[in-house]
């Protein structure tokens, strides 16, 4: 994994289903938006509205997806979900941190992905799920 300590003018987003505003902490501590729901030992965020769009999609909870433009309060580093042998080189820009992330605004007008995708990610999902793969939270 690589440490980022000083993350450049890169632009960051969050893809919940939480309310949030401007100025409000996303923090690790919190039932994870995903799997069983465990305590997030992590909050992530990613480079690529792309992959937030798939976070707002696939979160859990009620109400609609959001995603939220953030800026990281300490350092950063590779998300292992979704690096090493799965996508070399971090594609998808995906990272997490201890640290939380500060709300600086929100991404008002972005597409999600069809019908079809979003249920082949889902059944993809439910697939690891069953062979007992979860996220890495080391």
């Amino acid at each position: 994994m690589t440490s980022i300590d000083h993350p450049d003018s890169q632009t960051y987003y969050h893809g919940t289903k939480a309310d949030l505003k401007a100025g409000d902490l996303i923090e690790a501590g919190y039932a994870s938006n995903y799997g069983r729901r465990k305590q997030a030992a992590f909050v992530y965020l990613t480079a690529t509205l792309d992959a937030a769009i798939w976070g707002a999609e696939l979160a859990m909870g009620a109400g609609r997806g959001r995603i939220y433009i953030v800026e990281p309060t300490g350092p950063i580093e590779d998300d292992p979900n979704l690096t090493d042998k799965r996508f070399p080189g971090n594609p998808t820009k995906s990272y997490r941190s201890r640290h939380p992330f500060r709300v600086v605004g929100e991404v008002a007008d972005w597409q999600g992905h069809s019908p079809e995708q979003l249920k082949q990610m889902q059944d993809h999902l439910e697939h690891l799920k069953q062979q007992g793969i979860e996220a890495i939270e080391e």
